[in-house]
């Protein structure tokens, strides 16, 4: 097995970040009626939707008014081509001027063609609020003067690292989408694999954007294997390993490895890589090497520390020294109360309690984190992982 990275002794201290959870409203009503309340209650959520959705609708024609567009110029302006426009205005959304914020809101919007409602969701704030703030990027690129140009090299390197941010969460919301039916949004994760090759080729010395694309390259090679015939979720465990894209491994890998062997750093997109290739790698799941996993995330977990970095970093501890030595580090990240109702903390937990042999309390994990998730077939997968154990 292919080791990825240099490891020394690792500390194992639980790293507490902001992340904010989705919430759940609870239903409302009454028995007595059931059929009348449902109508009642189907009409008024209608009702609700439809003044909602012309809202948003006039909410977005105003901001098109009242703000510029930032797109490519028109066909027959002076330009390098399509790919050279999208490059340059992924660097304009990622403006000094904004904050990072606003920069990937603007991005996600401009290039990534998330609907403001969409992006609001991966922001847990308000449709109104991202709105607003959407707007005020573009007004205040405008004001900065900004033009349609690649920024100049003394500020291209900070505004890459927002750049590959901006990637990064475009990507992970094409391959598990946060809210909606359907599991994956090839349309997202195409963008983001278009771009960072675009990257790549601007800038082939940086180890970081080829961390990035091969990161991507890796996890895109398992799309095919995450859902079953009816859309359903496929843990990576249970994946068929032979639907897997084998010339996209190939390809991930050989980036990776090029990259580790020419750089005295590791970033954080190249420690995710390298963990990324060390699945991709084994023939079976049982093949796995975890020794190698959980060393990688706990130099990740130094280079970029955060819950959900810690909440991996638990699993692969579970798989190397037991679910009880999991669990413990569960119950740190449980005291940010944000993070105690993320769907999958308690996911990770209903897992590792199933491991412990522990049914009855996996059971009711699996069930709190179907509530918490607003993916569908998250939610069944969950809810049918409670249902099997009882």
């Amino acid at each position: 097995m292919r080791r990825y990275g240099r490891f020394d002794a690792c500390e194992d201290a639980v790293q507490e970040a902001l992340l904010a959870a989705a919430t759940q409203w609870p239903e409302q009503g009454t028995p007595d009626n059931p059929y009348g309340w449902l109508v009642t209650v189907a009409t008024r959520r209608f009702t609700d939707w439809v003044r909602s959705d012309a809202a948003r609708r006039r909410r977005e024609d105003d901001d098109a008014l009242a703000t510029p567009d930032l797109h490519a110029p028109a066909a027959d302006e002076d330009t390098a081509g399509d790919e050279d426009d999208s490059l340059t205005l992924l660097f304009l959304c990622c403006h000094p001027a904004l904050s990072p914020p606003s920069q990937i809101a603007l991005t996600l919007r401009a290039l990534g063609g998330l609907g403001t409602a969409e992006i609001a969701h991966a922001f847990f704030v308000p449709e109104a609020t991202m709105a607003q703030r959407i707007s005020r990027a573009k007004q205040t690129v405008r004001k900065a003067g900004a033009t349609f140009e690649l920024p100049p090299a003394s500020e291209r390197e900070e505004r890459l690292r927002t750049v590959l941010h901006v990637l990064y969460l475009m990507f992970n919301e094409g391959y598990t989408a946060m809210a909606g039916a359907d599991l994956q949004r090839r349309d997202l994760t195409a963008e983001a694999v278009r771009l960072a090759r675009m990257l790549r080729e601007r800038l082939p010395g940086d180890s970081e954007v080829a961390g990035l694309l091969a990161l991507m390259l890796l996890t895109e090679a398992r799309r095919n294997a995450r859902t079953g015939p009816d859309g359903s979720l496929v843990p990576l465990a249970e994946q068929d390993r032979e639907r897997w894209d084998r010339a996209l491994i190939a390809e991930g890998v050989e980036i990776i490895t090029r990259t580790l062997e020419s750089t005295s750093g590791l970033g954080p997109y190249q420690l995710q890589a390298a963990i990324a290739a060390v699945h991709d790698e084994a023939p079976r799941v049982e093949d796995t090497d975890w020794p190698q996993i959980l060393a990688l995330y706990g130099l990740l977990e130094q280079a970029a520390p955060g819950p959900m970095v810690t909440l991996n970093r638990v699993v692969a501890v579970a798989m190397v020294h037991g679910p009880d030595e999991g669990l413990k580090i569960l119950d740190g990240l449980e005291t940010d109360e944000r993070m105690a109702e993320h769907h999958r903390l308690h996911a990770v937990r209903a897992h590792l309690l199933e491991m412990a042999d522990r049914p009855d309390e996996a059971r009711d994990s699996y069930r709190t984190a179907a509530r918490y998730t607003t993916s569908l077939p998250e939610q069944r997968y969950l809810e049918g992982k409670s249902a099997a154990l009882r």
